[in-house]
């Protein structure tokens, strides 16, 4: 399809640039026609104007030599056009791929995320849906077995529902355009309603928070930054051990202001940490550990807010010894 697409954008641009061409050629032609014809009226006059004249040598024009003059400048003119048609096909097809480069980046990685959220639905619906065709036929079902398979199917579909929020949380920050606010808050505040908001899952395993946070100021915006911090905390809460820390810091460098959040808990491979930030990524050691739940999508979300805010996102990890996140923000100044 692109190179379709290509060929006919360099057709366009050969067609543009030939037209100016052709059309800059006819005028040099009459230019140097016409200066050809003023040249011999003129020494027609000077032969004319000659006192006395001489009737015996009488003035002529050569219109073999004008004939040769035209031919030369019709030759040399059309050597001029094809070497620029030859010259600017190559750099029209070497523009139009440039061209056509972002675009085309942009639909293979539409056509990935669909890939994978198509693969990430499929998984989930095709359980839930044999789940019910085999359990529908059993007709020795009991109240208490159809209630539990209710109870499981229900988690299924919670499971793609957060997944459908996800993605729509996704689509939003991917988005050129999204609809920010930009303005002065307190990452204090907002560090400290992001815990306010994970707190819930952090008692069902018996995790504390030791938070350590500036009072800085910063522009961004609040729900973005609230979503970010929620998401970063989660991943946290998630892959740490029960009864365990979650340590949440900040310092300020120069005109940033940094804020680390380190678990103890699994940990993440050093091969793995330059892919965690695609979309539907997780590692092998997570893959493997059925209890944990999510679909790969938090750190990709992660990325997309703090690019938008023109800060920056790094992990630093350790297998069996916990994962530390750092971010950091422009200072509002």
């Amino acid at each position: 399809m692109f190179n379709s697409a290509r060929i006919k954008l360099t057709a366009w641009y050969l067609l543009i640039i030939m037209f100016i061409s052709i059309a800059f050629s006819l005028v040099i032609y009459q230019g140097v026609i016409g200066e050809v014809q003023r040249f011999s009226n003129m020494q027609r006059l000077r032969m004319e104007r000659t006192f006395p004249p001489n009737p015996t040598q009488p003035f002529f024009i050569d219109d073999d030599l004008i004939t040769e003059i035209k031919h030369r400048a019709i030759f040399g003119l059309g050597v001029i056009n094809m070497i620029i048609l030859l010259s600017s096909g190559a750099l029209g097809y070497f523009l139009a791929g440039k061209t056509l480069k972002p675009i085309q980046e942009m639909v293979e990685e539409q056509n990935q995320f669909i890939s994978d959220a198509s693969h990430e639905f499929r998984t989930p619906l095709t359980a839930l849906k044999s789940s019910l065709e085999v359990n529908i036929r059993d007709k020795n079902l009991s109240i208490e077995e159809a209630k539990k398979i209710m109870n499981e199917n229900i988690k299924d579909v919670n499971g793609l529902q957060r997944l459908s929020d996800s993605l729509l949380q996704l689509s939003q920050y991917e988005k050129p355009k999204t609809n920010f606010i930009f303005e002065k808050i307190s990452l204090k505040q907002i560090i400290t309603e992001s815990v306010k908001k994970v707190e819930v899952l952090a008692k069902k395993k018996n995790i504390i928070f030791k938070v350590n946070i500036l009072n800085s100021i910063i522009k961004g915006d609040k729900y973005g930054l609230t979503d970010l911090f929620v998401l970063l905390l989660d991943n946290a809460i998630k892959y740490s051990d029960d009864r365990s820390t979650i340590f949440v810091k900040s310092k300020i460098i120069k005109h940033s202001v940094i804020v680390s959040i380190a678990d103890m808990g699994i940990g993440i491979d050093k091969k793995e940490i330059p892919y965690i930030f695609n979309r539907f990524y997780r590692s092998d050691k997570v893959r493997s550990k059925e209890k944990i739940g999510g679909y790969g999508l938090g750190l990709s979300i992660a990325k997309k807010i703090i690019d938008k805010h023109k800060g920056f996102i790094k992990i630093e990890s350790e297998l069996k010894k916990g994962t530390t996140v750092v971010v950091g923000l422009p200072v509002y100044s």
